[in-house]
């Protein structure tokens, strides 16, 4: 195998599939990235894979003179290719599996993996249609979906996952970790039949970060197996394996019953509740909020030998007046979430689910418990504020 490597737009590709790769395997080959060169194409494509996630893209910026299949270990060899001093360099794999990087005048020797150790990479040849989408409207409706699951947690596997639906040509993502719940969705012309798969969070972020430097206007093909789901965008092919799990019944858990409602600039809430958490962060993280009709919502935290924070807002209040808590930090991720210039949040009394969404939209909600209170819970709190405005 022979290469003419342009570093700049080469890398852009190599580090999409380094992201893949399992650093920590035991297994050389997961440790590699498989360079496959084809010179009547002059095609040269990339492929990694940590076994849970997979690879495979188009690698720009290299001009294939001999063909060959290699397999390059990225912590010698990706180093190398990052840290060249030229911005043009060759790659030269002998029959031995030896490279030599040459770059200007300098020159690099390096080993190599051999092409028979990498595992076979799953195929989207069979696999169904699940839809089509845009690269932006799979980037919001995957980054709101998610906000609400808890990446890294895996019993029972639901919370560390989310679940994707397609339903009479409309997409939904929903994510809970049992203390709140997130639901994106959107319309899609071509799609297979109605159907749904459980696929886990750090595949799903990862998928995100890739899409995130594609245009946004680019068409996303997703498609699904007994195994896998499989996204194309851009020459990348991204594939992730399905988690074998059930889902909760999302649908049964959402109360459509309120008591009170509140429109508010978002902006302002999300500033005024990072100030209070600067109190509450190390101590309970709890908010407790509440809403008067004639149109004040006033934000109360304090923290034992730290100190207190009230901060009042105003917002358009209706229904009945409400004391509630959250935590602060479930109620910021969903209002970062929501976008837009307003929020509008609807409230099932104090112990029941607070939702949030768009004003007069339905493609997006977040819904969160609250944090129960006693009488003497309120009181306190109610209490250290009235005497830190009387010291003052």
């Amino acid at each position: 195998m022979k290469l003419q490597v342009e570093r700049s737009s080469f890398m852009k590709s190599w580090q999409i599939a380094e992201r893949a790769t399992s650093s920590k395997s035991t297994i050389n080959s997961l440790a590699g990235i498989f360079c496959r060169a084809n010179k009547n194409a002059s095609e040269v494509t990339l492929e990694a894979t940590d076994l849970k996630t997979s690879v495979k893209c188009r690698a720009s910026g290299v001009v294939v003179e001999e063909a060959g299949d290699i397999v390059f270990p990225i912590k010698v060899v990706g180093e190398l290719f990052k840290k060249a001093p030229t911005q043009t360099f060759s790659v030269d794999i002998n029959k031995d599996g030896r490279g030599t990087l040459i770059a200007g005048r300098n020159r690099y020797r390096f080993t190599t993996y051999s092409p028979e150790e990498f595992p076979n990479l799953p195929s989207s040849e069979s696999a169904d249609l699940f839809c089509d989408i845009k690269v932006s409207e799979l980037i919001r409706i995957f980054t709101e979906g998610t906000v609400a699951g808890s990446v890294g947690e895996e019993f029972p596997k639901y919370l560390g996952s989310a679940l994707i639906q397609l339903k009479e040509k409309e997409v939904r993502v929903v994510s809970t970790d049992g203390r709140r719940l997130s639901l994106s969705k959107c319309m899609v012309e071509e799609c297979g039949d109605n159907s749904e798969m459980l696929l886990p969070l750090t595949g799903l972020k990862e998928l995100l970060r890739i899409a995130g430097s594609i245009d946004e206007k680019a068409p996303v093909r997703i498609l699904i197996d007994n195994s896998l789901a499989y996204f194309q965008l851009d020459g990348i092919e991204f594939s992730i394996r399905r988690i074998e799990s059930s889902f909760p019944n999302y649908e049964k858990i959402l109360n459509p019953l309120t008591t009170s409602s509140m429109e508010i600039k978002r902006s302002e809430f999300i500033s005024a509740l990072e100030r209070v958490d600067i109190v509450v962060r190390d101590f309970s993280r709890m908010v407790l909020m509440k809403m008067s009709p004639e149109g004040d919502l006033t934000l109360s935290g304090r923290a034992p030998e730290i100190g207190e924070a009230r901060e009042v807002l105003d917002a358009a209040i209706d229904g009945e007046p409400l004391v509630i808590a959250f935590n602060v930090g479930y109620l910021v991720d969903g209002l970062k979430a929501v976008q837009g210039e307003r929020v509008y949040l609807t409230f099932n009394g104090p112990e029941g689910q607070m939702t949030m969404l768009r004003p007069n939209k339905d493609d997006f909600l977040y819904m969160l418990m609250p944090i129960k209170l006693t009488d003497s819970d309120i009181s306190s709190i109610e209490e250290d504020i009235e005497e830190g405005e009387v010291s003052e």
